[in-house]
Protein backbone atom coordinates (compact mmCIF):
# COMPACT_ATOMS: atom_id res chain seq x y z
CA UNK A 1 0.00 0.00 0.00
CA UNK A 2 1.27 3.63 -0.74
CA UNK A 3 1.77 6.46 1.77
CA UNK A 4 1.60 9.46 -0.34
CA UNK A 5 2.37 12.89 0.15
CA UNK A 6 1.55 15.61 -2.19
CA UNK A 7 2.66 18.63 -2.03
CA UNK A 8 1.37 22.11 -3.88
CA UNK A 9 3.05 25.38 -4.21
CA UNK A 10 2.24 28.58 -5.26
CA UNK A 11 3.83 27.73 -9.47
CA UNK A 12 0.42 28.33 -11.55
CA UNK A 13 -1.00 24.82 -12.38
CA UNK A 14 -3.51 24.23 -9.76
CA UNK A 15 -5.77 22.09 -11.92
CA UNK A 16 -3.12 19.48 -12.10
CA UNK A 17 -2.95 19.50 -8.15
CA UNK A 18 -6.99 19.28 -8.31
CA UNK A 19 -7.11 16.13 -11.04
CA UNK A 20 -4.22 14.40 -9.00
CA UNK A 21 -6.36 14.54 -5.86
CA UNK A 22 -9.55 13.18 -7.60
CA UNK A 23 -7.50 10.61 -9.48
CA UNK A 24 -6.26 9.40 -6.34
CA UNK A 25 -9.83 9.28 -4.60
CA UNK A 26 -10.88 6.89 -7.18
CA UNK A 27 -8.28 4.67 -6.76
CA UNK A 28 -7.99 4.28 -2.49
CA UNK A 29 -7.67 0.63 -2.64
CA UNK A 30 -4.01 1.26 -3.85
CA UNK A 31 -3.32 3.75 -1.00
CA UNK A 32 -3.02 3.45 2.83
CA UNK A 33 -2.70 7.40 3.19
CA UNK A 34 -2.37 10.68 1.35
CA UNK A 35 -1.23 13.99 3.25
CA UNK A 36 -1.53 17.34 1.39
CA UNK A 37 0.53 19.99 2.17
CA UNK A 38 -0.79 23.31 0.50
CA UNK A 39 1.66 26.59 0.88
CA UNK A 40 -0.28 30.15 1.20
CA UNK A 41 0.35 31.06 -1.96
CA UNK A 42 -0.87 27.38 -3.76
CA UNK A 43 -4.38 28.19 -1.71
CA UNK A 44 -4.51 31.53 -3.22
CA UNK A 45 -3.81 30.09 -6.50
CA UNK A 46 -6.03 27.64 -6.87
CA UNK A 47 -9.13 30.01 -5.46
CA UNK A 48 -7.66 32.29 -8.88
CA UNK A 49 -7.05 29.60 -11.07
CA UNK A 50 -10.10 27.72 -10.70
CA UNK A 51 -12.39 30.22 -9.19
CA UNK A 52 -13.14 27.89 -5.68
CA UNK A 53 -12.18 26.71 -2.56
CA UNK A 54 -12.70 23.34 -2.78
CA UNK A 55 -9.59 22.09 -1.73
CA UNK A 56 -11.01 22.28 1.60
CA UNK A 57 -13.31 19.69 0.63
CA UNK A 58 -11.14 16.56 0.03
CA UNK A 59 -11.19 13.30 2.24
CA UNK A 60 -7.51 13.25 2.81
CA UNK A 61 -4.94 14.74 5.21
CA UNK A 62 -4.26 18.10 5.34
CA UNK A 63 -0.95 19.61 6.91
CA UNK A 64 0.28 23.31 7.49
CA UNK A 65 3.83 23.84 5.94
CA UNK A 66 5.31 24.45 9.65
CA UNK A 67 3.92 21.27 11.04
CA UNK A 68 7.39 19.35 10.99
CA UNK A 69 5.55 16.92 13.44
CA UNK A 70 3.81 15.20 10.20
CA UNK A 71 4.45 11.81 10.07
CA UNK A 72 5.94 12.20 6.45
CA UNK A 73 8.62 15.02 8.35
CA UNK A 74 10.83 11.30 9.48
CA UNK A 75 12.14 8.48 7.85
CA UNK A 76 10.29 6.29 10.47
CA UNK A 77 6.56 7.59 8.92
CA UNK A 78 7.47 5.24 6.14
CA UNK A 79 5.73 7.54 3.34
CA UNK A 80 7.12 5.92 0.10
CA UNK A 81 6.30 8.28 -2.59
CA UNK A 82 6.06 12.32 -2.71
CA UNK A 83 4.48 14.62 -5.45
CA UNK A 84 4.89 18.06 -5.84
CA UNK A 85 2.35 19.53 -7.77
CA UNK A 86 2.97 22.30 -9.20
CA UNK A 87 6.68 22.43 -8.49
CA UNK A 88 7.96 26.44 -8.13
CA UNK A 89 11.13 26.72 -8.72
CA UNK A 90 11.92 28.61 -5.61
CA UNK A 91 10.65 25.36 -3.97
CA UNK A 92 13.03 22.94 -6.02
CA UNK A 93 15.58 25.47 -5.61
CA UNK A 94 15.49 24.92 -2.11
CA UNK A 95 15.20 20.90 -1.82
CA UNK A 96 18.25 21.34 -4.61
CA UNK A 97 20.10 23.41 -1.91
CA UNK A 98 19.42 20.84 0.92
CA UNK A 99 17.09 23.64 2.95
CA UNK A 100 14.34 22.44 5.37
CA UNK A 101 12.91 25.49 5.84
CA UNK A 102 8.98 24.33 5.65
CA UNK A 103 7.31 20.96 5.84
CA UNK A 104 7.27 20.70 1.54
CA UNK A 105 10.92 20.53 1.39
CA UNK A 106 11.20 18.47 4.96
CA UNK A 107 9.73 15.98 3.65
CA UNK A 108 11.55 16.13 -0.03
CA UNK A 109 14.86 15.69 2.23
CA UNK A 110 13.40 12.85 3.76
CA UNK A 111 12.12 11.08 0.56
CA UNK A 112 15.43 11.63 -1.01
CA UNK A 113 18.05 10.40 2.09
CA UNK A 114 15.63 7.74 2.12
CA UNK A 115 16.30 6.73 -1.27
CA UNK A 116 12.34 6.54 -2.15
CA UNK A 117 10.19 8.82 -4.88
CA UNK A 118 10.00 12.44 -5.21
CA UNK A 119 8.42 13.69 -8.35
CA UNK A 120 8.39 17.22 -8.79
CA UNK A 121 6.08 18.55 -11.81
CA UNK A 122 7.70 21.85 -12.80
CA UNK A 123 5.35 24.05 -14.55
CA UNK A 124 7.45 27.43 -14.67
CA UNK A 125 8.72 28.09 -18.42
CA UNK A 126 11.12 29.25 -19.62
CA UNK A 127 14.04 27.42 -17.20
CA UNK A 128 17.20 29.62 -16.56
CA UNK A 129 20.53 28.12 -16.17
CA UNK A 130 19.79 28.14 -11.82
CA UNK A 131 16.49 26.09 -13.02
CA UNK A 132 18.33 23.97 -14.86
CA UNK A 133 21.08 22.87 -12.13
CA UNK A 134 18.87 22.74 -9.72
CA UNK A 135 16.60 20.18 -12.17
CA UNK A 136 19.89 18.18 -12.49
CA UNK A 137 21.18 18.13 -8.49
CA UNK A 138 17.71 16.79 -7.95
CA UNK A 139 17.94 14.10 -10.33
CA UNK A 140 21.75 13.24 -9.44
CA UNK A 141 19.70 12.97 -5.90
CA UNK A 142 17.35 10.23 -6.95
CA UNK A 143 14.52 12.67 -8.06
CA UNK A 144 12.26 12.51 -10.71
CA UNK A 145 11.51 15.71 -12.85
CA UNK A 146 8.63 15.68 -14.13
CA UNK A 147 7.40 18.82 -16.35
CA UNK A 148 3.82 19.87 -16.79
CA UNK A 149 4.02 19.38 -20.24
CA UNK A 150 0.95 17.69 -21.68
CA UNK A 151 0.81 15.32 -24.71
CA UNK A 152 -1.46 15.54 -27.62
CA UNK A 153 -1.06 11.90 -29.21
CA UNK A 154 -4.25 10.93 -27.47
CA UNK A 155 -5.72 14.08 -29.09
CA UNK A 156 -7.46 15.40 -25.91
CA UNK A 157 -10.83 17.70 -26.16
CA UNK A 158 -10.69 19.09 -23.35
CA UNK A 159 -8.60 21.40 -20.78
CA UNK A 160 -8.70 18.90 -18.28
CA UNK A 161 -7.82 15.52 -20.72
CA UNK A 162 -5.06 17.68 -21.90
CA UNK A 163 -3.55 18.05 -18.09
CA UNK A 164 -4.80 14.32 -17.51
CA UNK A 165 -2.14 13.42 -20.31
CA UNK A 166 0.55 14.71 -17.48
CA UNK A 167 -1.18 13.76 -13.93
CA UNK A 168 -1.89 10.15 -15.60
CA UNK A 169 2.24 9.98 -16.10
CA UNK A 170 2.54 11.36 -12.75
CA UNK A 171 0.74 8.37 -11.36
CA UNK A 172 2.10 5.90 -13.52
CA UNK A 173 5.84 6.85 -12.16
CA UNK A 174 4.82 6.72 -8.42
CA UNK A 175 3.81 2.94 -9.51
CA UNK A 176 0.12 3.59 -9.40
CA UNK A 177 -2.10 1.49 -11.38
CA UNK A 178 -4.22 3.24 -13.65
CA UNK A 179 -6.16 3.23 -16.60
CA UNK A 180 -5.08 5.75 -19.34
CA UNK A 181 -4.50 6.14 -23.27
CA UNK A 182 -1.41 4.05 -23.93
CA UNK A 183 0.65 4.76 -26.90
CA UNK A 184 -0.72 2.83 -29.42
CA UNK A 185 -4.24 2.03 -28.03
CA UNK A 186 -7.33 3.65 -29.41
CA UNK A 187 -8.32 6.56 -27.73
CA UNK A 188 -11.23 5.74 -25.11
Amino acid sequence: MHKIVLAITGASGSIYARLLIEKLLTIKQQWQDVAVVMTDNAKQVWETELGNNDYTQYPVHFYSTKDFMAPFASGSGRYNTMIIAPCSMGTLGRIAGGVSSDLISRAADVVLKERRKLICVVRDTPYNLIHIRNMETVTLAGGIICPATPSFYSRPATIEEAVATVTDRILDLAGLDISTYRWGSEKK
